[in-house]
Protein backbone atom coordinates (compact mmCIF):
# COMPACT_ATOMS: atom_id res chain seq x y z
CA UNK A 1 0.00 0.00 0.00
CA UNK A 2 2.79 2.24 0.94
CA UNK A 3 1.74 2.91 4.67
CA UNK A 4 5.63 2.51 5.80
CA UNK A 5 7.31 4.47 2.81
CA UNK A 6 4.61 7.50 3.04
CA UNK A 7 5.90 7.15 7.77
CA UNK A 8 9.26 7.34 6.38
CA UNK A 9 9.16 10.44 4.67
CA UNK A 10 7.05 12.16 7.15
CA UNK A 11 9.51 11.73 9.61
CA UNK A 12 12.30 12.65 7.30
CA UNK A 13 13.80 9.67 6.82
CA UNK A 14 13.11 9.41 2.82
CA UNK A 15 13.04 12.39 0.25
CA UNK A 16 9.78 12.32 -1.85
CA UNK A 17 10.57 12.40 -5.09
CA UNK A 18 8.27 15.06 -5.51
CA UNK A 19 5.26 17.29 -3.61
CA UNK A 20 6.39 19.12 -0.33
CA UNK A 21 5.18 17.97 3.27
CA UNK A 22 4.49 20.89 6.09
CA UNK A 23 4.77 19.60 9.79
CA UNK A 24 2.82 22.32 11.91
CA UNK A 25 3.52 24.98 10.16
CA UNK A 26 7.18 23.94 8.43
CA UNK A 27 8.41 22.84 5.20
CA UNK A 28 10.48 19.53 5.81
CA UNK A 29 12.64 19.81 2.29
CA UNK A 30 13.53 23.59 3.46
CA UNK A 31 13.05 23.98 7.15
CA UNK A 32 14.07 20.21 8.13
CA UNK A 33 15.36 20.95 11.98
CA UNK A 34 12.42 22.85 12.51
CA UNK A 35 10.20 20.33 11.24
CA UNK A 36 11.81 17.74 12.24
CA UNK A 37 11.96 19.33 16.10
CA UNK A 38 8.32 18.48 15.90
CA UNK A 39 8.25 14.97 15.29
CA UNK A 40 8.12 12.34 17.51
CA UNK A 41 8.63 8.73 15.85
CA UNK A 42 8.25 5.22 16.13
CA UNK A 43 9.16 3.09 13.49
CA UNK A 44 7.79 -0.14 12.28
CA UNK A 45 10.98 -1.65 13.94
CA UNK A 46 11.99 0.63 16.97
CA UNK A 47 15.28 1.99 16.93
CA UNK A 48 16.48 0.63 20.77
CA UNK A 49 19.45 0.31 21.99
CA UNK A 50 19.06 -3.11 24.02
CA UNK A 51 21.92 -3.09 25.46
CA UNK A 52 21.31 -0.15 27.51
CA UNK A 53 18.98 -0.02 30.34
CA UNK A 54 15.84 1.67 29.98
CA UNK A 55 16.78 4.82 31.97
CA UNK A 56 20.45 5.19 30.23
CA UNK A 57 18.41 4.65 26.94
CA UNK A 58 15.88 7.74 28.21
CA UNK A 59 18.87 9.71 29.27
CA UNK A 60 20.57 9.14 25.80
CA UNK A 61 17.96 10.38 24.06
CA UNK A 62 16.84 13.45 25.99
CA UNK A 63 20.35 14.25 24.66
CA UNK A 64 20.06 13.58 21.54
CA UNK A 65 16.74 15.66 21.22
CA UNK A 66 18.97 18.44 22.78
CA UNK A 67 16.17 18.83 25.95
CA UNK A 68 18.94 21.23 28.71
CA UNK A 69 20.59 18.42 31.11
CA UNK A 70 18.65 20.49 33.90
CA UNK A 71 15.60 19.19 32.54
CA UNK A 72 16.95 16.02 31.64
CA UNK A 73 15.62 14.27 34.71
CA UNK A 74 12.36 15.58 34.64
CA UNK A 75 11.56 14.36 30.97
CA UNK A 76 12.94 11.03 31.80
CA UNK A 77 10.85 10.79 34.82
CA UNK A 78 7.62 12.47 33.10
CA UNK A 79 7.64 9.13 30.01
CA UNK A 80 8.70 6.56 32.17
CA UNK A 81 5.61 7.13 34.38
CA UNK A 82 3.37 7.74 31.66
CA UNK A 83 4.52 4.71 29.40
CA UNK A 84 4.16 2.71 32.55
CA UNK A 85 8.08 2.08 32.86
CA UNK A 86 8.49 2.80 36.92
CA UNK A 87 9.18 -0.77 37.43
CA UNK A 88 11.75 -1.69 34.70
CA UNK A 89 14.08 1.24 34.70
CA UNK A 90 17.25 -0.93 35.91
CA UNK A 91 16.54 -3.59 33.37
CA UNK A 92 18.38 -3.91 29.97
CA UNK A 93 16.36 -3.40 27.37
CA UNK A 94 17.07 -6.66 25.47
CA UNK A 95 15.53 -8.66 28.57
CA UNK A 96 12.10 -7.02 28.12
CA UNK A 97 8.92 -8.22 26.67
CA UNK A 98 7.90 -6.91 23.21
CA UNK A 99 5.39 -4.84 24.79
CA UNK A 100 7.81 -3.55 27.17
CA UNK A 101 9.88 -2.88 24.06
CA UNK A 102 7.47 -0.73 22.10
CA UNK A 103 6.66 1.46 25.54
CA UNK A 104 10.05 2.08 25.40
CA UNK A 105 9.89 2.94 21.95
CA UNK A 106 6.60 5.11 22.37
CA UNK A 107 8.71 7.14 25.07
CA UNK A 108 11.64 7.95 22.98
CA UNK A 109 9.19 9.47 20.58
CA UNK A 110 7.18 11.76 22.83
CA UNK A 111 10.58 12.59 25.33
CA UNK A 112 10.15 15.74 23.53
CA UNK A 113 7.40 16.76 23.88
CA UNK A 114 6.23 17.02 20.00
CA UNK A 115 3.80 18.19 18.27
CA UNK A 116 3.27 15.58 15.88
CA UNK A 117 3.92 11.65 17.14
CA UNK A 118 4.13 9.48 14.11
CA UNK A 119 3.65 5.74 14.59
CA UNK A 120 4.43 3.14 12.42
CA UNK A 121 2.34 -0.53 12.66
CA UNK A 122 2.30 0.57 16.79
CA UNK A 123 0.89 -3.12 17.47
CA UNK A 124 2.82 -5.36 15.05
CA UNK A 125 3.45 -8.73 16.92
CA UNK A 126 2.32 -7.88 20.09
CA UNK A 127 -0.14 -10.68 21.58
CA UNK A 128 -3.76 -9.40 22.85
CA UNK A 129 -2.73 -8.20 26.15
CA UNK A 130 0.29 -5.97 25.05
CA UNK A 131 -1.98 -4.47 21.74
CA UNK A 132 -4.68 -3.30 24.49
CA UNK A 133 -2.13 -1.78 26.66
CA UNK A 134 -0.66 -0.11 23.60
CA UNK A 135 -3.85 1.06 22.47
CA UNK A 136 -4.89 2.81 25.73
CA UNK A 137 -1.10 4.74 25.95
CA UNK A 138 -1.82 5.75 22.35
CA UNK A 139 -5.37 6.88 23.47
CA UNK A 140 -3.66 8.69 26.68
CA UNK A 141 -0.80 10.42 24.17
CA UNK A 142 -3.50 11.84 22.07
CA UNK A 143 -4.79 13.39 24.40
CA UNK A 144 -1.78 15.72 23.98
CA UNK A 145 0.16 15.07 20.86
CA UNK A 146 -1.14 14.96 17.61
CA UNK A 147 -1.02 11.14 16.30
CA UNK A 148 -0.69 9.77 13.25
CA UNK A 149 -0.10 6.29 12.66
CA UNK A 150 -0.50 3.46 10.33
CA UNK A 151 -2.01 0.09 10.74
CA UNK A 152 -3.06 -2.98 8.42
CA UNK A 153 -5.62 -3.43 11.45
CA UNK A 154 -8.95 -2.78 10.23
CA UNK A 155 -10.36 -2.75 14.28
CA UNK A 156 -7.89 -0.45 15.30
CA UNK A 157 -8.80 2.19 13.26
CA UNK A 158 -11.96 2.44 14.72
CA UNK A 159 -10.93 2.00 18.25
CA UNK A 160 -8.03 4.72 17.82
CA UNK A 161 -8.35 7.21 14.81
CA UNK A 162 -10.78 10.23 14.38
CA UNK A 163 -9.50 10.49 10.73
CA UNK A 164 -8.57 7.41 8.67
CA UNK A 165 -7.12 7.98 5.27
CA UNK A 166 -6.27 4.50 2.87
CA UNK A 167 -3.85 4.15 0.80
CA UNK A 168 -3.87 1.61 -2.15
CA UNK A 169 -0.45 1.20 -4.35
CA UNK A 170 0.83 4.58 -2.93
CA UNK A 171 -2.42 6.15 -4.13
CA UNK A 172 -5.14 7.98 -1.40
CA UNK A 173 -8.21 6.75 -2.51
CA UNK A 174 -9.99 7.99 0.89
CA UNK A 175 -9.42 10.78 3.50
CA UNK A 176 -12.09 11.55 5.85
CA UNK A 177 -13.46 11.18 9.38
CA UNK A 178 -14.46 8.15 11.31
CA UNK A 179 -17.86 9.09 11.31
CA UNK A 180 -18.10 9.34 7.81
CA UNK A 181 -16.45 5.76 7.80
CA UNK A 182 -18.90 4.45 10.30
CA UNK A 183 -22.38 5.70 8.25
CA UNK A 184 -20.81 3.62 4.90
CA UNK A 185 -20.98 0.71 7.16
CA UNK A 186 -24.68 1.35 7.72
CA UNK A 187 -26.29 -1.39 5.26
CA UNK A 188 -30.07 -0.78 3.82
CA UNK A 189 -31.13 -4.22 4.97
CA UNK A 190 -32.65 -5.21 8.34
CA UNK A 191 -33.02 -8.61 9.84
CA UNK A 192 -36.68 -9.96 11.23
CA UNK A 193 -38.13 -12.27 12.93
CA UNK A 194 -41.42 -13.72 13.35
CA UNK A 195 -42.68 -16.50 15.46
CA UNK A 196 -46.13 -16.02 13.35
CA UNK A 197 -44.42 -14.76 10.07
CA UNK A 198 -46.84 -14.11 6.81
CA UNK A 199 -46.58 -14.98 3.35
CA UNK A 200 -43.21 -13.58 2.23
CA UNK A 201 -45.25 -11.50 -0.25
CA UNK A 202 -47.04 -9.31 2.47
CA UNK A 203 -43.73 -8.37 3.45
CA UNK A 204 -42.57 -7.33 -0.01
CA UNK A 205 -45.66 -5.56 0.06
CA UNK A 206 -44.56 -3.03 2.52
CA UNK A 207 -43.53 0.23 0.98
CA UNK A 208 -39.72 1.00 0.46
CA UNK A 209 -39.33 -2.93 0.63
CA UNK A 210 -37.10 -4.06 -2.58
CA UNK A 211 -37.07 -7.46 -1.58
CA UNK A 212 -37.08 -10.16 1.22
CA UNK A 213 -34.83 -12.93 1.68
CA UNK A 214 -36.12 -15.86 3.58
CA UNK A 215 -32.99 -16.91 6.19
CA UNK A 216 -35.55 -20.20 8.00
CA UNK A 217 -38.80 -20.29 8.05
CA UNK A 218 -39.24 -17.73 10.61
CA UNK A 219 -36.03 -15.35 9.95
CA UNK A 220 -36.16 -13.02 7.09
CA UNK A 221 -33.70 -10.28 5.34
CA UNK A 222 -35.07 -7.39 4.33
CA UNK A 223 -33.58 -4.85 1.62
CA UNK A 224 -35.08 -1.49 1.23
CA UNK A 225 -34.67 1.92 -0.18
CA UNK A 226 -32.06 3.69 1.46
CA UNK A 227 -34.15 6.66 1.68
CA UNK A 228 -37.00 5.00 3.10
CA UNK A 229 -36.43 2.97 5.99
CA UNK A 230 -39.73 0.32 6.81
CA UNK A 231 -38.91 -0.10 10.69
CA UNK A 232 -41.73 1.76 11.92
CA UNK A 233 -44.26 0.38 9.32
CA UNK A 234 -43.30 -3.07 9.94
CA UNK A 235 -43.56 -2.64 13.68
CA UNK A 236 -46.86 -1.14 13.21
CA UNK A 237 -47.69 -3.98 10.89
CA UNK A 238 -46.30 -7.05 13.23
CA UNK A 239 -48.13 -5.85 15.93
CA UNK A 240 -51.66 -5.00 14.25
CA UNK A 241 -51.22 -8.63 12.31
CA UNK A 242 -49.88 -10.68 15.06
CA UNK A 243 -46.95 -11.92 13.67
CA UNK A 244 -45.23 -11.96 17.07
CA UNK A 245 -42.14 -10.09 16.64
CA UNK A 246 -38.80 -11.77 17.99
CA UNK A 247 -36.20 -9.39 16.19
CA UNK A 248 -35.95 -6.14 14.05
CA UNK A 249 -32.28 -5.03 13.73
CA UNK A 250 -30.53 -3.23 11.66
CA UNK A 251 -27.80 -4.53 9.46
CA UNK A 252 -24.38 -3.10 9.39
CA UNK A 253 -21.04 -3.49 7.11
CA UNK A 254 -17.91 -4.89 8.78
CA UNK A 255 -15.11 -1.98 8.45
CA UNK A 256 -13.16 -4.96 6.05
CA UNK A 257 -16.31 -4.97 3.90
CA UNK A 258 -16.00 -1.24 3.78
CA UNK A 259 -12.42 -0.62 2.71
CA UNK A 260 -12.97 -3.87 0.19
CA UNK A 261 -15.66 -1.78 -1.46
CA UNK A 262 -13.19 1.65 -1.16
CA UNK A 263 -10.76 -0.49 -2.96
CA UNK A 264 -13.15 -2.07 -5.61
CA UNK A 265 -14.61 1.01 -6.59
CA UNK A 266 -11.11 2.67 -7.00
CA UNK A 267 -9.64 0.22 -9.13
CA UNK A 268 -13.20 0.20 -11.57
CA UNK A 269 -12.13 3.76 -11.82
CA UNK A 270 -8.53 3.64 -13.25
CA UNK A 271 -9.50 0.26 -15.21
CA UNK A 272 -12.32 2.85 -16.60
CA UNK A 273 -9.89 5.32 -17.32
CA UNK A 274 -7.04 3.40 -18.96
Amino acid sequence: AGKSTTMKMLSGNLAPDQGEITINGYDLLSQPKQAKAQIGYLPEQPPLYKELTVKEFLIFCAQINQIPPTKTKAAVNTVIERCGLSDVTKRLISHLSKGYQQRVGIAQAIIHTPAVVILDEPTSGLDPIQIREIRHLIRDIASEHSVILSTHILPEVQTLCDRVQIINHGKLIFSDTIASLSQQMQASSLLLGLDSPPNISRIQQLSGINSVEALSPTRFRLHYQPDNNPTQELLAYAVSEQWQLTELAPEQHSLEDVFMNIIQQETSTDVQAA
